[in-house]
């Protein structure tokens, strides 16, 4: 297997378990606490973040020759881009077409990580 397709893999196992946590928060904002979607998304967005950011900088990217702080501004921006795009989609999807919470926020999710965050993380974030 590639190097390339490799660290490709990587980064999209480690999209998927920040995933999961982001999931699971997101649900339990808007079910238990009876958040809106788009406010839900920001909370879990933010949690998963965290996960997703230091999965990428020690295993998919293997990055730790660039300082901390200079991984974390970037990634930081990466991140409010994505959420904020994801939130004004699931804005779009829950609040304006009604459609099913969980199947707009996963339509949102793999549309925004795919062209969004994987790109910006490799050639920006993560950039050896």
């Amino acid at each position: 297997m590639s190097g390339k397709f490799n660290e490709f893999l990587k980064a999209q196992l480690s999209a998927f378990l920040g995933g999961l946590a982001d999931f699971s928060i997101y649900t339990f904002c808007y079910k238990v606490l009876l958040f809106t979607a788009p406010f839900s998304n920001v909370v879990s967005g933010s949690l998963g973040a965290i996960l997703n950011f230091t999965i990428n900088r020690y295993w998919s990217f293997n990055n730790t020759a660039t300082p901390l702080a200079s991984q974390l501004w970037k990634f930081i921006v990466v991140v409010i881009g994505s959420i904020s795009i994801k939130s004004l989609g699931i804005h779009l999807f829950v609040d304006i077409w009604h459609w099913h919470f969980l199947l707009s926020k996963l339509i949102i999710e793999i549309v925004v990580s795919l062209g969004f965050n994987f790109t910006l993380q490799k050639y920006w974030v993560f950039k050896k």
